[in-house]
């Protein structure tokens, strides 16, 4: 049994999903990262929804944790269903990655996340890292329709509406200090 492969891949992908003849089992991998996680003695929460979340629109990146607020669970993990044509390290080190977002302090990358993801590449040869450049899928890249810089550090941030800080960059500033100006 496969997925028809004269459709699209995003159609072909939610048939996967719906079909339920995924490559990986997240949920039972997840499972296992946790112990991995519990055994290094890593503070990770009890409270996280059982059932791995997929994504089929993800294309930007392979999972996030999301912090849920007046729900039964703390957190939720999901991952990019394009996340099935990596390989199985890769595919663990981004459950890896998720779950220790759930750790106290960790919903970022910063000092302490990073001692956990240290911790976990060591003991079982994971490549956690705090960000990746390469992408899931091939996409076109929209062309940019505004672009705003810092007078300081010349940081840019590229915009395709027309917000409120794209008609007012000067009410606003940049994490630096200085201040917004629109280039276009």
């Amino acid at each position: 049994c496969g997925s028809p492969n004269f459709l699209p891949l995003g159609v072909q992908l939610e048939l996967a999903i719906c079909g339920n003849f995924m490559k990986y089992d997240y949920n039972v991998l997840m499972k296992e990262i946790y112990e991995e996680v519990r055994a290094l003695g890593i503070p990770v929460s009890g409270n996280i929804e059982p059932e791995v979340q997929i994504n089929t629109r993800a294309k930007k990146r392979y999972g996030r944790c999301m912090r849920l607020h007046g729900e039964k669970y703390e957190y939720r993990i999901e991952v990019s269903a394009y996340l099935e044509d990596k390989d199985e390290n890769c595919v663990r080190s981004v459950l890896a990655h998720e779950l220790l977002h759930t750790c106290p302090r960790c919903m970022n990358h910063k000092l302490l996340w990073k001692t956990y993801a240290d911790k976990m590449n060591d003991a079982y040869s994971y490549c956690i890292t705090a960000t990746t450049k390469e992408a899931l899928v091939e996409y076109e890249e929209k062309p940019v329709k505004y672009m705003l810089q810092c007078t300081k550090c010349k940081r840019q941030f590229p915009r395709m509406k027309l917000t409120a800080v794209v008609q007012h960059p000067e009410r606003y500033h940049c994490g630096c200090g200085g201040k917004i100006i629109r280039l276009f």
